[in-house]
């Protein structure tokens, strides 16, 4: 009873901000995504009749398993055996750089859970079980350009694939600030839900974005895309600041890339920006532009403050081989 699985963290292109039931993990608005093949978690399941108790091991290093255990027991109640497992994770994934490591985390949970359980749910049911260990979670499922529809139960409230995102599609990460957020995203989305009265507009508008960037995918229209995400993520944080009290995640440098944005533009470079609940900035970009607007940058921003990805595939199974290759690309990362 074991199972290996890889998933890759996504970027919210239209916005998931706000619950509508915290339990359930179920959303005000759909959302739209896109998977990077960058960054990614790899994780091993296997249960074990010989386990007195559920282990965790996250990065070699192990951990409360309590977290675990909730979601593996989503799983076991489908179960005929029962038994507790023994879960190791490897997160590929830069701490600190603004991706969400939960997305491709619960992704790559899920799927491992799913062959070393031997239930094999399809794809879309998969997605609803990673929704219930991070609401991101449910888009990592897919790769390319990935809709989660909000649905109106556990059921409905599942991860669709949209397009695989192969025309010229990449996405630069400007790293700003990498220490702990102030206001955790949570937090930040509770409090925008109850006290912004830019709030309702903001889940109104958010779902006309939808409905017309998919239909920019469709026609492979860049621009268009680009327009209606940078649209969509900054009236997300314009609800914040209409929160009472208003707060934002903006600092100095996430104006500079903005301001950095528009004068790559001028030059021609069709490029744009998104940010989600912290400081850094996510640029989709052409990736035959790439390295051009890196140099650009390179200006104002170190090295290490920039980080490429093209778009990434969907969760896949792994073999026992490629989990070997990848334990032993973590330790030499980490010596």
């Amino acid at each position: 009873m074991l199972g290996i699985a890889r998933a890759h963290t996504n970027i919210a292109l239209i916005k998931y901000w706000g619950k509508k039931d915290k339990d359930l993990f179920l959303p005000m608005t759909s959302s739209l995504s896109l998977t990077l093949d960058a960054f990614y978690t790899d994780t091993k399941v296997q249960f074990d009749p010989s386990l007195q108790q559920d282990e965790f091991y996250l990065n070699l290093i192990p951990q409360e398993a309590t977290p675990i255990t909730r979601f593996l027991n989503l799983f076991r109640q489908y179960m005929d055996k029962t038994y507790y497992a023994r879960v190791e994770s490897l997160n590929f994934v830069p701490t600190g750089a603004g991706l969400a490591s939960s997305a491709s985390a619960f992704a790559a949970l899920a799927g491992a859970i799913n062959v070393a359980s031997q239930l094999h749910f399809d794809a879309e049911t998969l997605s609803t079980f990673a929704r219930q260990g991070s609401g991101s979670a449910t888009r990592s499922i897919y790769g390319g350009f990935v809709e989660w529809e909000k649905g109106t139960s556990s059921q409905t409230s599942l991860a669709k694939h949209i397009d695989n995102a192969e025309w010229d599609i990449g996405m630069i990460i400007i790293v700003v600030n990498t220490k702990e957020k102030t206001i955790s995203s949570r937090s930040g989305m509770e409090h925008t839900v109850k006290t912004s009265p830019f709030y309702p507009a903001w889940v109104e508008s958010s779902k006309q974005d939808l409905i017309a960037i998919k239909k920019a995918i469709h026609t492979k229209n860049f621009q268009t895309v680009g327009e209606i995400m940078e649209w969509n993520s900054m009236k997300m944080h314009a609800t914040m600041l209409g929160a009472n009290p208003p707060f934002s995640y903006f600092e100095p440098e996430s104006i500079l890339a903005h301001q950095q944005v528009y004068r790559l533009r001028q030059l021609g470079l069709p490029v744009y920006m998104t940010m989600d609940a912290g400081p850094n900035v996510k640029l989709l970009c052409r990736a035959s532009d790439m390295d051009t607007i890196k140099k650009e940058l390179s200006s104002v921003f170190s090295k290490n403050q920039l980080i490429s990805s093209l778009p990434g595939k969907a969760m896949r199974t792994l073999t026992e081989k490629e989990w070997e290759h990848s334990l032993n690309t973590f330790k030499e990362h980490q010596l």
